[in-house]
């Protein structure tokens, strides 16, 4: 498997040097992405001054400063800040994933389920509303919401078993649909979404810091506990009646979205009178701009696709294949020894009626790399990797795949075939059996997707 810092298995395959390159540049690109290099970058303490992009925070006029949050680079931001505060910070509370549950000082840590809650993920979510509860006007909360806390501090409202709040994220995962429609719909499912958790915070001042996991970086959908929701309810039923799930849905979900009587519960509160101020660390954009230099010092030519590749995985992997294949074989539309990446965008996947059966065999990344690995058959000089940033791609242990001209035939060696793995969507094992794996393990980050393709 090919592991970033791991080479062991990379002389196994052809394109050797180039597949060594590119999985260098992933490298750079998590570097980049790391939220505590972006708290570095926009937040500092001058003396009892804490300013954060560009606003300054008096702490000798704040009576309890305190930390909230939940997601995947939220125990690193956490870790930064108690660094960064020390004995000001007077406590909180921060959801992360089980497996990553990691002490620190001042804070309560809580271990939640993702990506589909838990019941971890609705005591941290009662956490962080007991913690707010307790704040004034005198008080200010540092927020630390990062992609993923949808599911590691999810509690469903009144009415909604949390069997059935799991239930609706298993079909929303599994649709295809975009993660801003994903979100659409489960802001108006939940206690702590939405801005309620800044409703119960409020009146005290909220500092939110966190990493873009979202094409366009919308803050209602990156850090949307704490912000101001944009969304409605009628929004959430169209998202659901668009994609053939309102149907689908447990019936007391679906009551909850259409009863009247729930009306004002399902749709997201005024926080417009709060004191909020949110700062994002780090973008796709960040690793897409360290990669391209990286690459150049290499001496390859760089392409920047940017920050809002979207679509249908395989689709997707396919097509930037196909194109690099043309690119090598004619010096268009990209030139030989260039260096193409995106970072931030969001490949999606349909697992279609058998859902349930099929979550966690693959991922968006995963087939993406396996759709390129089609269309690379048998065409030397080209590597693509298609990775998850946060480490765990469709909520498997791996993060992608790096594929080149020889895995459709390392793949057929085994009595394996690509297409079928993308129709079963079953790429996991497919990727691992083929040694193209790539493995990060947790990286405290999240910034969607990373494709790096090389062309020699």
């Amino acid at each position: 498997m090919a592991r970033i810092g791991n080479r062991a298995r990379l002389t196994d395959h052809g394109d050797r040097e180039l597949r060594a390159t590119v999985l260098d540049l992933a490298e750079v690109a998590l570097t980049a992405l790391n939220p505590s290099a972006g708290l570095r970058r926009s937040v500092a303490l001058n003396g009892t001054d804490l300013i954060a992009g560009g606003r300054s925070y008096d702490l000798s006029a704040v009576q309890r400063l305190v930390l909230l949050g939940a997601g995947k680079a939220s125990a690193e931001l956490a870790m930064a800040l108690e660094q960064l505060l020390g004995p000001r910070l007077d406590g909180g509370v921060v959801v992360v994933p089980r497996a990553e549950k990691t002490p620190i000082g001042r804070l309560t840590v809580l271990p939640g389920e993702h990506p589909i809650p838990g019941p971890g993920s609705v005591a941290g979510a009662e956490a962080l509303l007991e913690q707010a509860a307790r704040l004034g006007e005198r008080d200010l909360a540092i927020c630390v919401f990062t992609g993923g806390s949808s599911a590691l501090a999810s509690l469903p409202p009144r009415g909604v078993s949390p069997a059935d709040k799991a239930r609706l994220h298993r079909l929303l995962l599994s649709s295809g649909m975009s993660v801003v429609e994903i979100n659409t719909v489960r802001k108006h499912v939940s206690l702590i979404k939405g801005g309620r958790l800044a409703r119960a915070i409020a009146p005290a001042r909220i500092l939110n810091l966190s990493v873009s996991d979202v094409v366009g970086d919308p803050l209602d959908y990156i850090t949307d506990p704490t912000v101001q929701d944009t969304s409605t309810v009628a929004g959430a039923l169209s998202v659901l009646r668009e994609w053939e799930l309102l149907d689908r849905v447990p019936e007391s979900v679906r009551r909850h979205l259409l009863t009247e009587a729930t009306t004002a519960t399902a749709e997201s509160p005024d926080v417009g009178g709060a004191d909020i101020h949110s700062v994002l660390l780090a973008r796709g954009e960040d690793g897409t701009e360290a990669v391209l230099k990286a690459a150049e010092a290499r001496g390859f030519s760089g392409v920047r696709l940017g920050g809002a590749l979207e679509g249908e995985a395989a689709t997707v992997g396919r097509v930037l294949a196909t194109l690099a294949r043309e690119s090598r074989a004619t010096g268009s539309p990209w030139p030989r020894g260039t260096v193409v990446v995106a970072c931030g965008g969001e490949c999606t996947v349909n697992l279609g009626p058998d859902a349930d059966a099929r979550f966690g065999r693959g991922g968006p990344s995963q087939e993406a790399a396996v759709g390129a690995a089609l269309a690379l058959d048998g065409a030397p000089g080209i590597v693509a990797l298609f990775a998850d940033t946060d480490g765990s791609d469709g909520g498997t242990a791996v993060a992608g795949g790096l594929v080149d001209s020889s895995t459709a035939a390392r793949a057929g060696e085994q009595g394996l075939s690509l297409r079928k793995g993308l129709v079963d969507h079953a790429t996991t094992a497919l990727l691992e059996a083929c040694g193209d794996a790539v493995l990060t393990g947790a990286t405290r980050t999240n910034a969607n997707d990373l494709i790096i393709i090389g062309v020699s």
